[in-house]
């Protein structure tokens, strides 16, 4: 976990998902994942605002898609699915915690990957699903 005097990020944070939320509302932990049938322990965000478009292109629901800005209301460290696993060092400043996240403002509109890009990473992670290998380190 972080340390107030040793704070990873100062942001700004992002949340990509398909649930629909409003101003003030808190993401957090212990709701179904975006990603997998099963209750997350952590709420997960990031700091790039790419990586907050894959979380909402590849959440698994039917809704809109949608990018908050949020503010983390506790602790929280780096999300060893991505910085241990995929990426070193964190490129991506991707955070998880078990605190929530409030939800400060919702960004109206941004550009999407193209439906190429998405299509390649939704193949990747079903082929990392039928080997065993998307494992999310809850």
């Amino acid at each position: 976990m972080n340390d107030k005097k040793d704070v990873l990020d100062n942001g700004p944070f992002f949340h990509g998902t398909k649930a629909a939320l409003k101003i003030g509302d808190l993401l957090e932990p212990q709701h179904l994942s975006n990603y997998q049938d099963e209750k997350s322990k952590y709420i997960y965000f990031t700091a790039t605002f790419d990586a907050a478009k894959w979380g909402a292109e590849l959440a698994t629901s039917k809704s809109k898609e949608r990018i908050f800005i949020v503010e983390p209301l506790g602790d929280f460290e780096n999300d060893p699915n991505l910085t241990d696993k995929r990426f070193p060092g964190n490129p991506t400043r991707s955070y998880r915690s078990k605190s929530p996240l409030k939800i400060v403002a919702e960004l109206s509109s941004w550009e999407r990957h193209s439906d190429d890009e998405i299509n390649h990473m939704l193949a990747s992670l079903k082929k990392l699903r039928e080997q065993g290998k998307a494992v999310i380190y809850d």
